[in-house]
């Protein structure tokens, strides 16, 4: 299983970035997806994940109304599309698949099987 997460960059504070992680799974709407980021000297931390089955999404209190998640089943693609980013926004953006539906769990890292490479978001004027 590979993962990649494309998309990153340096943008302006107040900008936009969209991400997107691409799946070499052929069932692919079976796996949950989340974005996670982690910024230097910090720990991983949980941005927002899109369960299967139910596509809910779900998004951490930091990004909540800035940030949108979805997917595309059928190219096996999560983009994750950024609005109204701020410096604290600037992270390595990680994203990660597990097999089945989530909900309380999809927020943890040890949740997830399956982890991409990462890509850098700068935010920065």
């Amino acid at each position: 299983v590979q993962l990649q997460a494309s998309g990153g960059g340096l943008v302006q504070p107040g900008g936009s970035l969209g991400l997107s992680c691409a799946a070499n799974l052929h069932t692919f709407s079976m796996y949950t997806v989340g974005w996670f980021r982690q910024a230097p000297g910090k720990e991983r931390e949980f941005v927002a994940g899109i369960s299967s089955r139910s596509n809910s999404p779900y998004y951490s209190d930091s990004v909540r109304d800035r940030f949108t998640i979805s997917r595309d089943n059928v190219k096996s693609t999560v983009s994750l599309q950024m609005n109204n980013l701020k410096p604290d926004d600037t992270a390595t953006y990680f994203c990660a698949a597990d097999w089945g539906p989530k909900s309380r769990n999809i927020y943890f890292t040890k949740t997830y099987q399956y982890w991409g490479q990462g890509t850098l978001v700068t935010v920065s004027s």
